[in-house]
């Protein structure tokens, strides 16, 4: 079930929601990564979750509104957005996932109305900036990721298409598992691409995704956080998970075994399990 809800006026900009599960319990607001991905790479295993789960495609992304311009598209307006559309909907009370970059994105919405998340998520992604010593020597990945890094330097496509291309050439390095790999190269051909975002980040315009001074206030927030990752995450490291669970108080991390950045495609069940474990909690 999908619908529209306008979430800005000047200019307009609407959200495409996609709505999971049983209308019973406290609704889950999901924030995709990427962006230039949609929410849809993450409707499974979340249709297994037995809640209602709400999947917006960020601004520019998927079925939302495009063409905002080169000062239409920021982390601070994607969380800003997703705030009024818990407004439009209504939702005095929710818990809160973010993937990837969606994680970071999260993070800003937490902030902003920490009276309202019940509790949040944090998958597959960071609270502090990633860098390569984070990994460590590990060969594996620098072979890995440098099929992608291929695909951004000398590709001849442009737009969705690159941005297609690239995921899969990333592939390998995001889903450690062979043989969930051809389902994931499946899944990748049904999700609406766009490149609303590349274009600013080429320029070099576009914020931090994360808050400014997002651990220590998240600290200071002593939120109820998981910190749900991957050990073969080779985007953001499994470390920084738990050095992150570590560092905030009533805070914890699952990082799953044999699992990489796409931790839902890997280990879809003990993914599933963590989550409605953590989600369960008063």
């Amino acid at each position: 079930m999908g619908e529209f809800v306008t979430v800005r006026d000047r200019p307009e900009v609407t959200l495409f929601l996609s709505s999971l599960g049983p209308d019973t319990g406290t609704p889950l607001l999901v924030v995709h990564g990427g962006p230039d991905w949609d929410h849809s790479y993450l409707r499974q295993p979340l249709d297994r979750l037995g809640r209602r789960v709400l999947m917006p495609d960020l601004r520019g992304c998927g079925r939302s509104t495009r063409g905002l311009g080169p000062g239409g598209y920021s982390f601070e307006a994607a969380a800003e957005d997703l705030v009024v559309l818990a407004d439009r909907l209504e939702l005095d009370r929710f818990d809160l996932l973010g993937f990837s970059a969606g994680g970071q994105i999260a993070q800003r919405v937490l902030l902003a109305v920490p009276d309202r998340v019940r509790r949040t998520v944090i998958a597959s992604s960071t609270l502090w900036p990633v860098t390569d010593d984070d990994f460590g020597p590990w060969p594996e990945r620098t072979a890995l990721r440098a099929a992608e890094a291929r695909v951004w330097a000398e590709s001849d496509l442009c737009g969705p298409a690159l941005v297609h291309e690239a995921a899969v050439a990333g592939a390998e390095a995001n889903v450690r598992d062979p043989e969930r790999l051809p389902s994931y190269l499946s899944l990748l051909e049904r999700v609406t691409w766009s490149a609303e975002w590349l274009n600013r980040f080429v320029a070099g315009a576009l914020d931090s995704p994360r808050p400014p001074e997002g651990p220590e206030r998240l600290r200071a927030l002593a939120a109820p956080l998981l910190f749900l990752h991957g050990r073969e995450d080779m985007t953001f490291s499994a470390s920084s998970a738990e050095r992150a669970a570590e560092y905030l108080p009533n805070a914890r991390a699952v990082v799953l075994e044999g699992a990489g950045h796409m931790t839902h495609v890997d280990r879809p069940e003990a993914w599933l399990d963590a989550l409605e474990a953590f989600l369960s909690e008063p």
